[in-house]
């Protein structure tokens, strides 16, 4: 039978690509995962969406990073088997806008503890990739009773524009795109080792068709103009230092990482209890390409529940 998301981008169904996303892992697919939309209100009138993944209470908690969106983590949730929560940041996916349309990680992080606290109270772990880190790092600091183990993707308060310029140049592109075929196109080109079809899934979950026929990206909504620069971090480490829950870094090895030696070595001085964790095969997007290695790394880390 013809798959409409596969075959039609414009009849996309979010919950129905999840047998494509095992296939390519190797995974067993018996019947589709139980996943559904929950939503939180963060203050009268705007709310954040997230995606519950299982029947009981999360988890995990995982926090995707700038211009992507919760589905990012689908294949590592399907990996992992366990409930978990993946949050769409403020002005990302089927989130509303951030507080007054920022995109702050302070406010971010105002944001992302009040959905915790109502989605996720319990959840044993908190996992954070490069915006949702960053993010993930004051809310470890602010709230350590929602943290009871902290893992951070592939990003590092160390992080700068220099380091990030991959992903830079990629989200700083065009503002919509003439078809589906070209917003697939450029994102295959600024992903050389991915496949087209895990790309054209990822695509399928953070673009949207307009009623003139455009494509432009979920989080381009609330885009605003100028050019993609990356703010000054540094200060994060002070809370780094001062969060207490058990602290892992994921750091993809291939070049598109932005973590460096320097940032490894900053950790270690911060968190000398810190667990750090090289991934050989993966770049920036550790959960897109190796999901394998991160969920089994994040299984390791986080006990299941007795």
């Amino acid at each position: 039978m013809a798959q409409p998301a596969r075959d039609d981008p414009a009849h996309y169904d979010e919950f129905g690509l999840f047998a494509e996303n095992a296939e390519e892992m190797g995974l067993p697919f018996d019947e589709p995962p139980s996943v559904r939309r929950v939503s939180t209100e963060v203050e009268p009138g705007r709310t954040i969406s997230a995606l519950a993944w299982g029947d009981s209470d999360p988890e995990l908690v995982l926090l995707h990073g700038g211009a992507q969106n919760a589905h990012t983590w689908d294949s590592v949730a399907l990996a992992l088997g366990r409930p978990l929560l993946a949050i769409d940041l403020p002005g990302h996916g089927h989130s509303d806008s951030g507080r007054d349309g920022s995109r702050a990680v302070e406010d971010l992080a105002n944001d992302v503890a009040i959905a915790v606290g109502a989605l996720a109270p319990d959840s044993a772990a908190l996992v954070g990739m490069s915006l949702g880190g960053l993010t993930s790092i004051l809310v470890a600091d602010r709230h350590p009773e929602l943290v009871r183990r902290h893992v951070l993707v592939d990003i590092t308060p160390g992080v700068t524009g220099d380091k990030s310029r991959a992903v830079t140049d990629f989200i700083g592109g065009p503002e919509s795109f003439s078809s589906f075929d070209e917003i697939l196109a450029r994102t295959i080109e600024f992903n050389p080792g991915r496949s087209a079809e895990s790309l054209r899934r990822g695509v399928l979950h953070n673009a949207v068709q307009l009623d003139d026929g455009r494509w432009v990206w979920r989080w381009a909504r609330f885009r605003t103009d100028g050019p993609t620069t990356v703010p000054d971090f540094a200060s994060l480490w002070e809370s780094i230092g001062r969060a207490t829950a058990p602290l892992m870094l994921v750091r993809g090895m291939r070049p598109s990482s932005v973590v460096d030696d320097s940032d490894e070595a900053e950790l270690r001085r911060r968190r000398p209890d810190a667990r750090i964790e090289h991934v050989e095969h993966a770049g920036h997007s550790v959960q897109g390409d190796a999901p394998l290695e991160l969920a089994a790394l994040l299984a390791d880390f986080v006990p299941l529940r007795g």
